[in-house]
């Protein structure tokens, strides 16, 4: 491998990775369901002789490539699991399976890990430590990141720092979305329950109408962002669900409103929690109705270390060159919950650009969503560079404090 570039060799595996993720694509499972996409995964890794171990958190597989030499334990992380969509590509590797769709790039996500591997595993003569690669069932809304740690995926041999990618079609193939800090902002639910008084639609004076309340409530709410949020400060409330009611003639007695809260910092993280249940209930009472508040803090932001971001700009640019570091102007109000890892060791979350000359045509979570297969020989080479300097630099530090 000394006299051949990583991304040559994952030039010569591009239609190996690419084989992976159209097989991925084709037999997309949802969350803690990724019976068959572990197995292939960890089929795979064992064939190119990784020490693998299954049922991780309940599918999540994690597999130690040892170079022999101790050192440090860099991790790879990839997602397994898809979305509860239909496809609608009409491409010939469309999903096989009734409802459900890999519309987040998860498939790309685990395609490059595999194409990684198997460069990495040409370098154990060259390198020293381990790379420990985490295929982690359940990101989407479950948290399943989470539950790999608390079976200890970051623990024997403890991890040093982790490293993965996220499918980007709204950026250009061969870029990559690169920010130091908080790249992606917290997740949180809330329910809001108005409660009123039935009657009849004929005689709304004896009734407390909850749907009237209900409407109050949820332009009352938008004030928390266009008037008590600084616009520095990035912050998103949508109410995406309302429910009430259940014929014309009948005072709604109950309504359920349902929504996420997006922050980039803790602060106004639990600002938006008090603020949310302070004025909903407020604002209840003095339409005579009441509501209550269920609050739920769900991922927490994903935020990057700023050395492990110099490390992937490095590897990036010896790679493709600077035109391919894309600096982030903001956050991504967006949530993933490699946010848990990154709490726990230092590492890089990047966006990997996958919108080939329909950038944007179709966003992540679209029934539509082709990502622009290109973009897995970007993300694969990117991976194993990352690795073989990071351990690189490593074994040199080491050789000079000998």
């Amino acid at each position: 491998m000394n006299k051949i570039t990583l991304l040559q060799a994952a030039v010569s595996l591009e239609q190996e990775i690419i084989t992976h993720r159209r097989h991925l694509h084709q037999y997309p499972e949802l969350g803690f369901q990724e019976f068959i996409t572990s197995e292939y995964v960890a089929e795979y890794l064992e064939q190119l002789g990784l020490l693998v171990q299954r049922g991780v958190a309940g599918t999540g597989v994690v597999a130690l490539l040892d170079m022999g030499r101790p050192g440090p334990c860099i991790a790879v992380r990839a997602d397994m699991d898809a979305l509860p969509l239909q496809e609608q590509t009409g491409l010939p590797y469309a999903s096989r399976h009734e409802g459900a769709m890999h519309a987040c790039g998860h498939d790309g996500h685990m395609a490059m890990a595999l194409g990684a591997a198997r460069m990495l595993t040409g370098l154990k003569q060259e390198l020293i430590g381990t790379v420990k690669f985490i295929f982690q069932p359940a990101e989407e809304m479950l948290g399943g990141a989470r539950h790999m740690i608390d079976a200890g995926v970051l623990e024997s041999p403890r991890v040093d720092g982790i490293i993965a990618l996220h499918m980007w079609p709204d950026l250009p193939t061969g870029s990559f979305g690169v920010k130091a800090g908080t790249i992606m902002a917290s997740m949180d639910h809330v329910d809001i329950t108005v409660f009123g008084q039935a009657g009849h639609g004929a005689a709304p004076h004896q009734g407390v109408d909850a749907i009237i309340a209900a409407a109050q409530v949820l332009s009352a709410l938008q004030v928390l962002v266009s008037r008590e949020s600084d616009p520095a400060d990035a912050v998103v409330l949508s109410m995406g669900s309302i429910h009430g009611g259940s014929i014309p003639n009948i005072i709604a007695d109950q309504v359920l409103i349902r929504g996420t809260v997006r922050a980039v910092n803790t602060a106004t993280r639990q600002r938006m929690k008090t603020r949310v249940t302070e004025l909903a209930q407020a604002v209840a009472a003095g339409m005579n109705a009441r509501a209550e508040v269920r609050y739920e803090f769900g991922y927490p932001p994903t935020v990057n270390d700023a050395e492990w971001v110099r490390y992937a700009k490095g590897a990036i640019r010896e790679l493709y060159g600077e035109k391919a570091v894309h600096a982030l102007a903001h956050s991504q109000m967006t949530s993933e919950d490699m946010a848990y890892y990154l709490e726990h060791v230092p590492g890089a979350f990047l966006l990997i650009g996958a919108g080939g000359k329909e950038k944007g045509r179709f966003p992540l979570h679209h029934p539509e969503l082709a990502v622009d297969e290109k973009a897995l020989c970007y993300g694969a080479a990117y991976l194993a560079q990352f690795v073989r300097n990071y351990l690189s630099d490593t074994q040199d530090l080491s050789r000079k404090g000998q």
